[in-house]
């Protein structure tokens, strides 16, 4: 890929001048642009070529910052976000690639004085909402290449489309900080416009032989339906899913480079899980009768980006997940053809919970779509001469566990074809031919699925030790046993906070004088002080000492009467917090959605 036009370069590292009244973003990358100027009281910008000047009643605190993620306004200020700390972790197509490992955000509201009492309330609620925001894992950014497009689509960009500045050349489906973006573009601040993509980055680097190998993993998570496990399932009206993740294997030897891209997302479907305290709550299929339109238009987006669609679909065909299987599989059938291939596979049925090595049975009936739909494929000069064609999309009820084993499999199969291809690989060589490879992409894979889920459900993936050591543990079964049930705490307590968030700062939910928030009800007595811990812990000792008297009945009587008033009152509690689990679950509080 070309380097684009030096005037469009982007500042690679600023002074951030705080100031009484305003923020100076000077550049000290050796650029003698000018700064920055934003005024604290309205958030308004301009661009000045002096920093001003300094006296005992305008000290600035300077800090060094490493580029701008954006501007969010709310009722009565705009808040500054930056990055404050980064990581490099590796290189794009021969380009730094940087983690974001710490944000701040700056507010421009002293305008906020003046304001009624209930908007200052109401800011206060929203501005909290930023610093949960502040906290987003997986950011990650490019100051010299679009790592929201793949490496085929780099490849595909056309000579003027390479001179442009990241952000016009970025897939808006990727670029998490699009919303916030908005400020800077209408003030045509190229150089300040940093794209940032949310995802897993991850790269190794193995010996085969004489030959050198390096595979890079990207995952780039979709914005238009972005949240957390329990609060965005299914589809919108307009097809796009929750959880929809392209995840894109890039391997390069001997200057040659090799990419393969994968999809996975929701069941596109209108369906959901209303969080009611209960382990796995019901499934919920809304609007039945627009399932057929939903489906259509989702898969006419993928066909449209990424041509021929394999859709493999692993829930179970029994239980809960049994009539979203069916209703998924009824609406498929109505856009099936040669171009939309649905293919389902029990995958609990058939491989249990050890029994993985049993997706061999899957790669059978997805082996010829793999082989006809290829890879892109560059020789040494940079040329194509693969293309891929076609694109699997991989789905469960959370696209995260069984999705990301499947889809390490799949990933594993096509390195091996390109690495023959190459020549590296004879005819009958594998990766398990090469213990230490086989452990690092191991690996790769099992943390590039950690990453994923953490961002979705916040906990690593469970069936993770099979990616990761190629077989069940005892200790990986103890692992997805507790990352089970720090999930349904999480779900249940903590991911309404988070999903407020990411729609306030991802611009679902636009914030104005005419909309509020939900006002919190006032509640007296228990409810109160009532939360999920005290209640859990109310329950566990109450059953606790009813299993001490029960313990004792046979020496006295009154540990029987004990022991019943002991776990009436745990049921009791237990039953309060079951009826009440508005009062406990951290519900979205920004009912409105962007128009």
């Amino acid at each position: 890929m070309e380097k684009p036009d030096p005037a469009m370069k982007l500042y690679k590292s600023m002074r951030l001048w705080e100031f009484p009244d305003q923020y100076v973003l000077e550049p000290t990358d050796g650029s003698s642009a000018s700064s920055l100027a934003i005024s604290r009281l309205d958030g308004s910008m301009n661009l000045i070529d002096e920093i001003p000047q300094c006296d005992t009643l305008r000290v600035p605190k300077i800090r060094t910052v490493y580029g701008v993620v954006g501007m969010l306004k709310l009722l009565a200020g705009s808040y500054l976000i930056v990055i404050t700390e980064r990581e490099r972790v590796g290189s794009y197509l021969g380009y730094p690639i940087f983690k974001i490992t710490s944000m701040k955000v700056f507010p421009c509201d002293h305008s906020l004085k003046n304001s009624p009492e209930e908007q200052k309330k109401m800011e206060s609620e929203f501005s909290r909402l930023l610093n949960v925001a502040e906290r987003t894992l997986g950011l990650y950014f490019s100051y010299d290449v679009n790592i929201t497009l793949s490496s085929q689509r780099l490849h595909d960009l056309g000579d003027e489309s390479k001179l442009l500045p990241l952000w016009r050349q970025a897939d808006p489906r990727f670029l998490w900080n699009n919303y916030m973006l908005e400020v800077l573009i209408d003030n045509k601040l190229d150089p300040y416009l940093l794209p940032v993509m949310q995802g897993s980055f991850q790269s190794i680097q193995a010996a085969i032989g004489k030959d050198i190998l390096d595979v890079t993993l990207v995952a780039r998570r979709c914005t238009r339906r972005n949240g957390t496990r329990m609060w965005r399932r299914g589809a919108d009206a307009d097809g796009f899913v929750a959880n929809f993740v392209e995840t894109e294997q890039i391997i390069k030897l001997n200057g040659h480079t090799a990419s393969f891209i994968q999809v996975r997302g929701s069941i596109p479907l209108l369906w959901d899980q209303i969080v009611d305290l209960k382990y796995k709550p019901k499934f919920e299929i809304v609007r039945l009768e627009e399932a057929p339109r939903v489906v259509e238009r989702h898969f006419l987006d993928l066909r449209k980006k990424y041509g021929n669609v394999l859709a493999v679909d692993l829930v179970n065909k029994h239980g809960g997940e049994g009539s979203l299987c069916e209703k998924f599989g009824d609406a498929m059938q109505t856009i099936a053809s040669d171009d939309v291939r649905y293919l389902h596979f029990d995958f609990h049925r058939i491989c249990g919970h050890v029994h993985f090595e049993r997706l061999s049975i899957l790669y059978d009936q997805v082996e010829d779509f793999l082989i006809k739909n290829r890879y892109l494929m560059l020789n040494e000069k940079g040329e194509k001469v693969e293309a891929q064609v076609g694109v699997v999309r991989t789905n469960c009820i959370d696209c995260l566990d069984r999705t990301n084993v499947t889809q390490s499999m799949i990933a594993r199969k096509m390195l091996e074809f390109q690495l023959r291809r190459l020549g590296v690989f004879s005819a009958e060589e594998t990766i398990s031919t090469h213990p230490n490879f086989d452990e690092s992409f191991k690996i790769l894979w099992a943390n590039h699925g950690d990453d994923i889920s953490i961002q979705y459900s916040g906990t690593p993936a469970l069936k993770g030790d099979f990616v990761r050591y190629g077989q069940r543990t005892v200790q990986g079964i103890l692992n997805d046993g507790k990352n089970a049930l720090m999930r349904y705490y999480l779900n249940n307590f903590c991911d309404g906070t988070k999903q407020d968030a990411i729609d306030l700062v991802q611009g679902h939910y636009i914030v104005s004088v005419s909309r509020s928030i939900t006002p919190t009800t006032q509640k007296g007595g228990i409810e109160a002080i009532t939360s999920f811990p005290l209640a859990l812990s109310l329950i566990l000792t109450g059953f606790f000492f009813a299993t001490m008297s029960l313990r004792r009945v046979r020496h006295d009587v009154w540990n029987l009467l004990f022991a019943l008033v002991w776990a009436s009152m745990s049921l009791v509690i237990a039953a309060f917090v079951r009826a009440n689990g508005r009062i406990f679950c951290n519900r979205p509080r920004l009912h409105q959605p962007r128009p």
